[in-house]
């Protein structure tokens, strides 16, 4: 349940805290930057092979420097494409699922790379073809909003004006325009303002809302806009949410053909058209041999200025800069790093950083059997489901007449998560199948199932603890810190060098634009601290962030 407004210019990640154009910094035909020559070859070691990290890696061998990816667990990261055993090449999507059309820069890559992609079937979309929605043991068949009962348009009409309450419409449009003056006026008013106010604080409090009665916030919650229900956010800062739906994260998803870790397993294995010092054909995976590096287990200022990297087996080496991509709670519980190398008030910040869990369980059957049209009804069998029982939501994935098909049969936040945690996975197959018979009590589902199921808790993952981020009240200041810290300057010299990224980092947790942006960010932080620049009629984010970057709040 999305608001929609016409206009020219398409939407995309464009701020709006810091408005800079990523996607035309990527495409500029000069390419990003230059290196002086005695920079070529210089060794950056990269933490983590997740998006962010790869992304880095590509670029800055692009440059002419050498990245060294160290890699704990698995590359790519929370994109994570598990194949069924035997499911010709049908995958399980454990973490990124669904990317909208407005992440431009990660699109950059997709389309390098070649990938196709397909609509995401979301609930109400022509890609689902049915939605269900079962609330207190109500079932609605629908294939449109118009479908349901008037309480949902109800909702849906009053989430669409509440936004409007905070000057919406103004605020897209500066940011489909790229209207940066307008856009950063419009949207540094706001963040004081909707900092220390949660959510469900602003939906309780909108004029449009407080006509309505208690129920109609229960269903926002339960099956909120876009995407879904949106209750396991109602903690977080409304900042964080009125950046998914202003910058169109929310809405006209995709997914990659294939599962989209080969996103960043295809960047780790392509070779550039054009780098500068490496020979044709150089690739991140030539440059490593074929493997990354082990994990890291330490991060310390070395004697002679640069930073020193103690990998799994103890082995050490000194690098003249590091990119930190992990999630920031490991750099406490997994990796000891010198305190030294951040000031008290980024430990704060990477400290509080607060992680939702999220679990997901999926199951490969035998065909897409839920497109049976019931002659009864002329209903399809079974569909997207929302729903306030133990699933919360359940997609189909159809992978054409010839492949087996995949269900997710339950994806779920926060203590719905937890409720998840202590069970082996057939136990939590047991669990959803028992939901939604009460849903589908003539849908044989168990009898379609083929294979072992694929389940993931991000939370119970050492080397994640959790899925991703979100932001609680008066967290503004912990991201301005930790985006705006590739700016290093201004910094002591005993804080320069080591750099951070990740969505995470990013003002747009769990989408991985965030991861791709930040990453780009670091790249010009390394490139600047190593006496490169960019070219004059392509200035990069840092010759800009001192105009435009996100607006400092008083400590």
């Amino acid at each position: 349940m999305t608001t929609t407004r016409t206009t020219t210019a398409p939407v995309t990640v464009f701020g709006p805290d810091f408005p800079f154009a990523f996607d035309d910094w990527l495409k500029h035909p000069q390419g990003l930057a230059t290196l002086p020559a005695s920079a070529h070859g210089t060794e950056v070691a990269i933490v983590g092979a997740g998006m962010a990290g790869l992304v880095a890696a590509y670029e800055l061998m692009k440059l002419g420097l050498k990245p060294v990816v160290f890699e704990a667990s698995r590359m790519g990261g929370r994109l994570r494409s598990q194949p069924f055993e035997g499911g010709q090449g049908v995958v399980a999507e454990l973490g990124g699922m669904r990317f909208p059309a407005s992440s431009t820069a990660f699109y950059h890559y997709v389309h390098l790379l070649g990938l196709q992609t397909q609509p995401f079937p979301n609930p109400l979309t022509p890609a689902a073809g049915s939605t269900v929605i079962d609330l207190e043991g109500q079932t609605h068949y629908a294939r449109s909003l118009a479908d349901l009962p008037p309480l949902f348009s109800e909702v849906a009409q009053a989430w669409a004006q509440a936004l409007d309450e905070l000057g919406f419409g103004d605020l897209q449009q500066a940011l489909r325009e790229r209207d940066v003056p307008r856009l950063k006026a419009l949207w540094d008013r706001l963040v004081p303002l909707w900092d220390d106010r949660t959510i469900y604080d602003f939906i309780a409090q909108s004029e449009a809302f407080s006509k309505l009665s208690f129920r109609h916030r229960e269903v926002f919650g339960q099956v909120g806009f876009g995407t879904g229900g949106w209750d396991s956010d109602f903690p977080n800062t409304m900042l964080e949410i009125l950046r998914v739906v202003l910058t169109g994260c929310d809405e006209d998803q995709h997914l990659i053909t294939g599962g989209v870790q080969q996103v960043p397993l295809g960047l780790w294995a392509h070779a550039p058209e054009h780098t500068t010092h490496w020979p044709p054909g150089t690739s991140l995976a030539s440059l490593h041999g074929g493997a990354t590096r082990a994990g890291v287990t330490a991060i310390a200022r070395a004697p002679g200025g640069q930073i020193a990297i103690t990998d799994t087996w103890g082995a050490v080496r000194e690098y003249a800069a590091v990119l930190v991509t992990c999630q920031t709670w490991l750099l406490t519980t997994q990796i000891a790093v010198d305190e030294s190398l951040f000031s008290q008030k980024m430990w704060m910040a990477l400290d509080r950083t607060r992680y939702m869990q999220s679990s997901k369980t999926f199951v490969m059957v035998d065909r897409p059997f839920w497109k049976d049209v019931v002659a009864a009804t002329g209903r399809d069998t079974m569909s997207m489901t929302l729903t306030d029982r133990l699933t919360r939501g359940t997609y189909l994935f159809d992978n054409g007449p010839d492949k087996p098909a995949v269900i997710c049969l339950s994806y779920a936040w926060m203590s719905d998560a937890l409720k998840m945690l202590p069970h082996p996975p057939h136990k939590r197959v047991q669990l959803a199948l028992d939901a939604l018979k009460k849903i589908y009590p003539t849908v044989d589902i168990a009898g379609h199932i083929v294979g072992d199921p694929i389940t993931i808790s991000w939370e119970a993952d050492p080397y994640f603890l959790g899925a991703f981020k979100g932001a609680l009240p008066g967290h503004y200041r912990y991201n301005q810190r930790m985006y705006g810290h590739f700016m290093q300057d201004a910094l002591p010299a005993a804080e320069r060098g080591i750099f951070l990224a990740g969505d995470d980092v990013s003002f747009t947790p769990a989408w991985v634009e965030g991861a791709v942006q930040t990453s780009l960010n670091a790249v010009w932080g390394i490139v600047h601290q190593l006496g490169g620049q960019c070219p004059a009629d392509n200035p990069g984010p840092g010759e800009l962030f001192a105009a435009i970057g996100p607006v400092v709040l008083p400590d």
